[in-house]
């Protein structure tokens, strides 16, 4: 188990928004047949109306405070995906702004029963989504974050991910490999997704290769599309619609 990322994905968090003066603590406890794993702060909280998305990809509370702080708001995304792999679960507790959050996460022991996630009412999806069962997928993406929490997302549908920084890794990853979908960020410091997707169309062996692009800006569908997507998402990106779409292009 992926345990010391969760728990460092969830300190990270706590921290980045507790200001100096303030105090994180970490508890860890047995409850019957289960770990609980606490970490709660005495920072600025979460605002009734966020509480329900905090653990939603790319989201963040959308204010100077928190645009300040830095980060995608993929940690918790990542923390909960991690979580739920193994049985657990993880919930968000707080009062409102200014009164300080706490994160429970409880994951089943060896030798207790262990039940699945998706067994429980409340983690049923909302509508049935495609399994990506050997879909070879290249996410091309130089936020780390951004990059692991696609990839965390991919995987947990059965896809097979690889994961690059910049489009001379994707170049290097293609020569000897060919993706069933390739996943690119378009804004990217030096060659751009926009170079990536026209080079693999001037390419004989990649030129039919199923491209989706991902952004943060307004208005670049129709560029996208101009280059050689075949989609263009906006983030904050709605996982099952990425995963139905991608199952979509490789004909599942």
């Amino acid at each position: 188990i992926r345990l010391q990322q969760i728990v460092s994905n969830l300190l990270n968090n706590a921290v980045k928004f507790t200001p100096a003066g303030g105090c994180v603590e970490l508890r860890i406890e047995r409850a019957d047949r289960a770990a609980r794993l606490v970490v709660r702060d005495t920072g600025r909280g979460i605002a009734p109306e966020f509480l329900p998305q905090i653990f939603e990809p790319f989201r963040q509370a959308d204010d100077v405070k928190t645009r300040t702080a830095g980060g995608l708001g993929l940690g918790l995304a990542i923390a909960r995906s991690l979580v739920q792999q193994h049985g657990g679960t993880v919930k968000a507790e707080s009062a409102g702004e200014g009164t300080g959050s706490t994160f429970t996460v409880t994951l089943p022991l060896m030798d207790g029963t262990i039940i699945e996630a998706a067994e429980r009412e409340s983690d049923l999806p909302r509508r049935p989504v495609p399994r990506l069962d050997g879909l070879r997928v290249l996410i091309v993406d130089d936020e780390l974050e951004a990059c692991e929490a696609l990839g965390v997302l991919l995987e947990e549908r059965g896809a097979k991910v690889t994961m690059v920084a910049s489009v001379p890794d994707a170049r290097a990853a293609l020569d000897n490999w060919e993706p069933d979908v390739l996943v690119s960020d378009i804004r990217m410091p030096g060659e751009d997704g926009y170079a990536l997707v026209r080079e693999l169309r001037a390419t004989g062996r990649l030129r039919a290769v199923p491209a989706v692009a991902i952004t943060g800006y307004d208005q670049e569908g129709d560029r996208a599309a101009a280059a050689g997507f075949h989609a263009c998402f906006r983030k904050p990106v709605e996982p099952d619609n990425l995963v139905t779409l991608l199952a979509s292009l490789a004909g599942r």
